[in-house]
Formats: C-alpha cells, sequence, structure tokens
C-alpha cells in the first residue's frame, strides 16, 4: 500500500511533466519557424519565397480570400501536392489565425516530408489583413471535405 502512494502520485507527475515539456518544444518549434507579416511582405515584394494557403476548408469557405501570390493547398492534400516540391526551398504556410491546430498539423506534415526551410506565418491570415496587406477572392473551387 506504501509503495502504491508513492508509485502512482510520481507515475502522475512524470506524465504531467512530459506533456509540459512537449507543449513548451512546440511552442518553440513555432516561434523559431514563425516569420512576421511584415518580413513576409517584403519577401514578397522581392519574390524570394513561396507562399501556401493551407487553411482548413471550412474556414477558407467564410473568408474566400487569399493572399497575392500564394498557392492554395487543403491541408488534407499535402502529401499528394507537394512531392515534386524542393525540399529546401524558401517557403511560409498560413492558416486563419497562424497559432491554432491546423498550424500545428501542417508543420508536422511538413516536417515528416523532410522540407528544411518552411515558416509559417505569425497570426496567419488574421494578422496579414490587420496590417492591410493585398488579398484576392479565391475564385476556383475546392472540396468540403474536412478530413484531415
Amino acid at each position: 500500500m506504501e509503495v502504491t502512494s508513492i508509485f502512482v502520485p510520481a507515475i502522475v507527475v512524470l506524465i504531467f511533466g512530459w506533456i509540459a515539456f512537449r507543449h513548451r518544444r512546440t511552442k518553440q518549434e513555432i516561434a523559431a519557424k514563425s516569420i512576421e507579416p511584415e518580413a513576409l511582405y517584403e519577401l514578397l515584394k522581392l519574390k524570394q519565397v513561396k507562399l501556401y494557403d493551407v487553411r482548413q476548408p471550412l474556414d477558407f469557405l467564410a473568408n474566400p480570400v487569399i493572399i497575392q501570390g500564394a498557392i492554395r493547398i487543403a491541408p488534407k492534400e499535402i502529401p499528394e501536392r507537394t512531392m515534386s516540391f524542393a525540399r529546401d526551398q524558401d517557403s511560409v504556410i498560413y492558416c486563419t489565425g497562424g497559432d491554432d491546430d491546423t498550424t500545428k498539423m501542417v508543420l508536422g506534415k511538413a516536417r515528416a516530408l523532410q522540407f528544411t526551410r518552411v515558416k509559417i506565418l505569425k497570426g496567419g491570415l488574421d494578422a496579414w489583413n490587420a496590417k492591410g496587406y493585398p488579398v484576392e477572392p479565391y475564385t476556383e473551387s475546392f472540396h468540403l471535405d474536412t478530413a484531415i
């Protein structure tokens, strides 16, 4: 009984510690791989980066605009659509707000697909719009399949 009263709380502390460590590490990775809207705007003017809109279909339906020069890739289609992409090209991906689960998922996919020079637009499309930077209507058809 005495061993259990020490062992179980110790395991619980270890589990919560591991979860906190992983969460902190993910936040640090996202921060290290983020780019501010102002910096992206300058890179786009110089045509020094590829830009990809990776918002979920329902988010895209709610706000069907795209940053000028961006290519739309649904998160579900990333592995197939990026097969021919150079793994070391300078790229920026953006979602709606930049700090959501889609961003984390897409960054994980990019890492798994061995993309080495991918940044995330800090604050996503919301931050871009807040700065008044150009967007354009997105008129191509897309599927509302929300599977990831």
